[in-house]
This record gives C-alpha cells, structure tokens and sequence, in this order.
C-alpha cells in the first residue's frame, strides 16, 4: 500500500486530495455509521419498545475535480484510471471481494474501510478542455468500522500456567511460577480503537483439542479437533465472513463446542490478554493470533498505558 500524508484518500488504488491532480471539496459519511433499529410499536399504547440498534453500511460520498489547468489530456487520462478501478472485474464480479477506500486525517494513522465503489462518474465533461473535470464518486463500506491500515498480530506457544500437574523434583531455588510480569505476558493484544475488532486466528499443528481462551470477557474458542504435523486450522470472526477452515479448504466448523460463539469473540478497545491450552508433547505447536484496531468515527488513537 502506498503511505498516505495528510488530507490524502486512497480511492481503491488513485491517491487522491492534497498533493495530487484531483481535489476535494466535501466528502460526506465520515463520522459514525446509519442506524438499524429495531423498535416495535407498541400495539396497546403511545411509543414503542425499543429494540436493538445496529449500525447499517457506510456511505462515503466524495465531491471532487480534476486539476490539470491546460492539458486536457491528463485530466482525461486520470478520469480513465479512477474508472477503471471503479470496473475491476476481480471485485465487481467476485461475491465476497472487498476494495479498500483509505483515509489520512490529521493528527490519525491512516484508517481504511472494505467494501465496493458504487459511483465513480464525471459530472460533467464541459470544462475539460480547461483540464477540469468534477467528479462524484460514491463507496459502501459494507463493514462501517474505521480499520487500522496495519495489521497486528501475536504469536503464543501454549499457556501451561494453567497446568494441573504441579512442580516436579527436584526443587531448585529460586522457584517460579513461569508467568511472566504484567508488562512482559506474550498474550497482551492491544486494539488501538474505541470499537471491538475482529480477530482471525490459525493454529499450526501438530496439536489436540486446543481451547483459546480471551481472558478479559472469558470468550472461549473450544475445537475437538486433532492436528498433524504440518496442518493448521484458520478461523475467522469477522461478520459476513465466518468461517473455520482446516488446510485452507476443508471446513472445521462442526469441531467448535457450543460455548464457541465466533459473533461475541472480540478484542475489545484498549489492552487485553489472550492465553491458549491444548495437548502437545513436541512443543511446536503455535496459535498467531491478528487484527486491525477499529473505531466507530474518525477518533484518535489509545495510548498503551
């Protein structure tokens, strides 16, 4: 992904704003999403029950022109690029394929939204000779949450702090727990944001029943499942994408315990811990565990306390 500076938009693939040939003068659908709700009148009296609210898609609507004061040409040829991202077939014609509109606010990291452009036109070709041509151009963010541009993640061997076995002989001082310090634990996630995130998780064999545990709301993924050498189990929390998938291709999904509810396990803004338990006896096994921090807006980012 190429950075972005300041006041710059990332229109699936054209920069566009300051610095650059196409400029913007009102871009609407930036702060916090539409609602859903789901009142229901009430049937015997004034008002209604209220429901539960959910927040719909995101519009991001942009007004803008092409700047390129006397070479029409340019100007033409910058209204073909924006439409030809607008017509990528490996999207348009792709169920489940996302475009990327990413945003560089001031005083923010870059944020990015997933979803499909659903307008890139020029209004109006009239002045093009001039090399100015306005734009509307219009993307859905079929998840409304502002998303980190980069990617965390965290990588845990298996927790046997939680082991039943107890201490074994000898007994050499000093004895520890084998639990690191607060600062130090390998399980902290932090989600920079002030939404939940959506975790994606893979376990790499070889491993047995292995249960990960999100310690902060007690939210477990619990499989009974067995994993070879070489195998590994990719699971993913995100609405509209859950899945759980064994190789890459086999589903998984009928090995998650009741208990195991992909729609409530979340990192919740600000820090928190996950641990993980399983039967391995080669000590190779790992579970990586990565998001993308969230926010409802266009807040800034938490600091790590």
């Amino acid at each position: 992904m190429l950075p972005l500076t300041e006041w710059q938009i990332d229109f699936a693939g054209v920069i566009i704003g300051h610095n650059t040939s196409v400029s913007m003068s009102d871009i609407e659908g930036l702060g916090a999403a539409e609602l859903r709700t789901q009142d229901v009148l009430n049937p015997a009296d004034d008002g209604a029950f209220p429901g539960v609210d959910l927040y719909a898609p995101r519009t991001v609507r942009i007004e803008a022109g092409i700047r390129t004061p006397g070479d029409p040409a340019a100007a033409l040829d910058k209204l073909a690029e924006i439409e030809a991202v607008a017509a990528n077939a490996a999207i348009r014609r792709t169920a489940g394929a996302l475009a990327q509109l990413r945003l560089r606010w001031p005083g923010r990291d870059t944020r990015v939204l997933f979803g499909r452009i659903r307008r890139a036109e020029a209004v109006s070709t009239s002045q093009a000779i001039h090399g100015w041509i306005p734009l509307d151009l219009e993307f859905t963010a079929l998840d409304p949450r502002w998303q980190g541009d980069e990617i965390s993640s965290v990588t845990l061997p298996l927790d046997i702090s939680n082991s039943s076995e107890g201490f074994k002989a000898p007994l050499v001082a000093p004895i520890t727990t084998g639990i690191a310090t607060p600062e130090t634990r390998p399980g902290w996630v932090f989600n920079e944001g002030n939404a939940g995130a959506w975790p994606t998780v893979r376990i790499t064999g070889p491993v047995s029943n292995p249960r990960i545990l999100h310690v902060d709301s007690g939210r477990v993924l619990d499989l009974d499942i067995t994993l070879g050498v070489g195998e590994r189990i990719d699971i993913e929390t995100r609405p509209g994408t859950r899945w759980v998938l064994r190789n890459g291709t086999g589903n998984a999904a009928t090995a998650l315990s009741n208990a195991s509810r992909l729609d409530l396990f979340q990192i919740p803004p600000g820090r928190s811990e996950i641990r993980w338990t399983a039967a391995d006896y080669t000590n190779t096994t790992r579970l990586t565990v990565s998001w993308r921090s969230a926010w409802t807006g266009l807040a800034r980012e938490r600091t790590l306390l």
